[in-house]
C-alpha cells in the first residue's frame, strides 16, 4: 500500500503537498543563499573581493525572503528553520576562517561560535515547543531587549547585518583592505557587542521557557 502525501488544505481551491512547501518562494530564496554562501567559502583563501560580494548577496536575500513569506503567505516552519540554519552555518563558517587567519585568538573564536548555535537553537526548541510557529515571536514579557530585537524587522536586519560586517570586517583587515577592513570593524564593534549581548539574553531566556515548561510537565505527573 503506496504511502499517501503528506498534505494540507490551503484555501477551498487546492492541496498543499510537501514538495509544494520545498517550492515555496522564500524557500527558493533560502536555496540561493546557501548557493551564494558555498561560492564565498570557496573563495574565501585567495579571493577576498569575491568573497565579500557573494557572501554580502548571500546576507542581503536574508531580507527577501522574510518578505516573500509575508506576501504571498508562504511562512512556513521548514523555511523558518532553513532561514535560521542558513544564518548560523554561513557565520559560523566565516568564524572558522578567522580562526584560520587569527589562530591567536582560537578560543575567542570558539566561544563566539558556542554562544551563536546554543542561544540560536536553544531559542528556536524553545519556541516551537511553546506552540510558537516562529522563532521570532518573542513578547516582550520573554525580554523587551529581544522583543524589540525580533519584531522591529528594521532593527534586526541592521543588527544582524552589521554582525556581518564585523566579521567580515575583520576577514578584510587581513588582506590589508583599510576602509572595508580596518575602519569597518571599529565602527560596527559596538553593534557587534550588542548582538553578542542579545544572544546571551536569548539563551538565558529561552532556558526559562524550557525549564518552564518542564515543570509543568512533572507537576502534571504527580
Amino acid at each position: 500500500m503506496s504511502a499517501k502525501p503528506v498534505s494540507t488544505r490551503l484555501g477551498a481551491s487546492r492541496d498543499v503537498t510537501v514538495q509544494t512547501i520545498f517550492l515555496y518562494i522564500p524557500n527558493l530564496i533560502g536555496y540561493l543563499r546557501i548557493v551564494t554562501a558555498l561560492i564565498s567559502f570557496l573563495l574565501m583563501p585567495r579571493h577576498p573581493v569575491a568573497t565579500l560580494i557573494f557572501y554580502g548577496i548571500s546576507g542581503f536575500l536574508d531580507a527577501f525572503d522574510g518578505y516573500a513569506a509575508r506576501k504571498f503567505n508562504q511562512g512556513t516552519r521548514f523555511g523558518a528553520v532553513l532561514d535560521m540554519v542558513t544564518d548560523r552555518c554561513a557565520t559560523t563558517s566565516l568564524i572558522i576562517y578567522l580562526a584560520v587567519l587569527y589562530p591567536r585568538y582560537f578560543f575567542i573564536w570558539q566561544l563566539l561560535v558556542s554562544l551563536d548555535l546554543a542561544s540560536h537553537y536553544i531559542h528556536m526548541y524553545g519556541m516551537l515547543s511553546a506552540g510558537s510557529t516562529s522563532h521570532k515571536n518573542v513578547d516582550e514579557s520573554q525580554s523587551r531587549l529581544l522583543s524589540l530585537y525580533y519584531t522591529n524587522r528594521k532593527v534586526l536586519f541592521v543588527v544582524c547585518a552589521v554582525n556581518e560586517f564585523f566579521y567580515v570586517a575583520i576577514y578584510l583587515h587581513y588582506y590589508g583592505f583599510f576602509w572595508l577592513g580596518t575602519v569597518t570593524a571599529v565602527l560596527s564593534a559596538p553593534i557587534w557587542f550588542f548582538k553578542q549581548v542579545a544572544n546571551v539574553i536569548q539563551l538565558k531566556s529561552a532556558s526559562l521557557i524550557l525549564a518552564r515548561l518542564d515543570a509543568e510537565e512533572h507537576s502534571k505527573r504527580k
